[in-house]
């Protein structure tokens, strides 16, 4: 049996799902929430069950699929002849699919998508070198109008370590087309390096942490990998919270937002306080940096981003009612959306050799990300708006000019240069549970069972610098 219990309050939802509950005791316990007002119960259970029995004395309405009243016979006599099959056991409608060799990557991408993967649901007795495994993986993404070179790099982005070596550069060769470089990826499975878990957000390093990317996943784990091959440098004490968003300040500090807004501080990677100890410890007063970490933790928010400044940096912290707040170097505040801030994203633009623009970029469920710099008024139009909200965002100043990258809530990953009309997109397959973007313009895309990192191509980059 399983239990779904379904909390709402206002616009907020929880479910709690409970697998194999077959003692009766431990249903009448959770029978108890429904003495709460705005929760909701849908219960199955197998008829005949101590569940079932504990069920049945409640007060809740009952739909027994076992009664006759809920069958229609003869519609059922009526699908099952028209099901019939070829000799070869195939259904019609999907016969073409036979001719194409499920092993051979170059026939699955040129091939009928949707015959690809009812072939490739029914033979579940082979994984064909792993090809099956990532073609499921990838899911609705394969199935979209476009070429085989960009089914071939969505399937090259989820291909664990142990399929047929043959195929990575086979997928190579075929995607060589794609608008995309696939650097690495990672997926669940994955031994060398290891996977390292499923994604809930992304945060490039700063200070000690330069060129390294922090990962944090469900139940609090935060880890630091290589950002050029994804090996492990490192990992953070797992705490009692649900991470929502992560950022590194200047010196290496590691703000993580949790679930209820609160902001919490790691200073395990910061960089040490100059002096020698005894110095530091003669003076017990606070620096600078550790009392913007405390007006930061003063606050609660809904996304979190930090960037450079004149001397201790600044962090930008989003609320549910769409205003965005600063702190440290620039202290501001602005209102930037209609509804919640989702995602933040924060570089500085270089003016001189000693000053510099902190530029902000603000996602949100509206569906729009918009700029903004603290001591300026916001830009009216936004930057870009589609009906679908922001899920993740991430801004830096790469080889080829200042970029952002957005990821959306229906999936899509878009890629932004700023001072241009050039755009690109990808599309995975699963949903995309954060994003990332280095300085050498490599973006972090992180999922539930996968981490890839991909460039633009550099042909696309030589277009962009000629201004073609």
């Amino acid at each position: 049996m399983e239990l779904v219990a379904v909390l709402g309050r206002d616009t907020r939802r929880t479910v709690i799902v409970l697998p194999d509950l077959h003692e009766a005791d431990t249903v009448e316990l959770v029978l108890d929430l429904l003495q709460l007002p705005h929760v909701r119960l849908v219960v199955e259970s197998r008829s005949g069950s101590a569940a079932h029995q504990v069920l049945s004395d409640s007060a809740g309405a009952e739909l027994d699929l076992d009664l006759e009243q809920w069958r229609d016979q003869h519609r059922f006599e009526q699908w099952l002849a028209s099901r019939t099959e070829d000799q070869d056991g195939t259904v019609p409608g999907i016969a073409a699919s036979a001719g194409v060799d499920l092993s051979d990557p170059a026939d699955i991408c040129e091939a009928d998508p949707w015959q690809v993967t009812v072939a490739y649901e029914r033979d579940s007795d082979h994984d064909h070198g792993g090809l099956r495994a990532a073609w499921l993986r990838a899911g609705q993404s394969l199935c979209r109008e476009q070429p085989a070179a960009s089914r071939a790099l969505a399937l090259l982005c989820v291909l664990g370590d142990s399929a047929d070596p043959r195929l990575v550069p086979a997928l190579t060769e075929l995607s060589a087309q794609a608008d995309w470089d696939v650097r690495w990826s990672r997926v669940r499975g994955d031994v060398a390096p290891p996977w390292p878990g499923a994604v809930a957000t992304l945060a490039m390093g700063k200070g000690p942490l330069a060129d390294c990317l922090l990962v944090a996943g469900p139940g609090g784990v935060v880890k630091s990998l290589d950002a050029g091959n994804a090996v492990p440098r490192g990992r953070l004490p797992q705490g009692w919270w649900e991470p929502a968003d992560i950022t590194v300040m200047a010196d290496g500090t590691v703000l993580v937002l949790d679930e209820t807004g609160q902001v919490h501080a790691e200073a395990n990677w910061a960089a040490r306080l100059p002096g020698s100890g005894i110095a530091r410890l003669l003076d017990d007063s606070p620096s600078g940096m550790q009392l913007l970490r405390t007006t930061v933790q003063e606050h609660t928010g809904t996304a979190l981003a930090s960037g450079a400044g004149f001397e201790l940096g600044f962090v930008a912290l989003g609320g549910p009612t769409g205003v965005v707040r600063t702190f440290g170097d620039f202290a501001d505040s602005a209102s930037l959306h209609r509804g919640p801030v989702s995602a933040l994203a924060a570089v500085s633009i270089p003016l001189d050799g000693e000053t510099a623009l902190p530029l902000i970029y603000s996602g949100g469920a509206d569906g729009t990300v918009r700029a903004w710099s603290p001591g300026h008024a916001a830009m009216t139009a936004p930057l870009v708006h589609r009906s679908s909200p922001v899920i993740g965002l991430d801004a830096a100043v790469t080889a080829m000019g200042r970029c952002v990258v957005v990821a959306w809530g229906d999936g899509l990953v878009q890629w932004i240069r700023c001072d241009s009309d050039v755009q690109q997109t990808f599309q995975p397959g699963p949903p995309v549970r954060a994003i990332a973007l280095d300085r050498n313009g490599c973006v972090f895309v992180g999922m539930d069972e996968a981490l890839v990192c991909l460039t633009p191509r550099q042909e696309l980059a030589d277009e962009v610098r000629s201004g073609s």
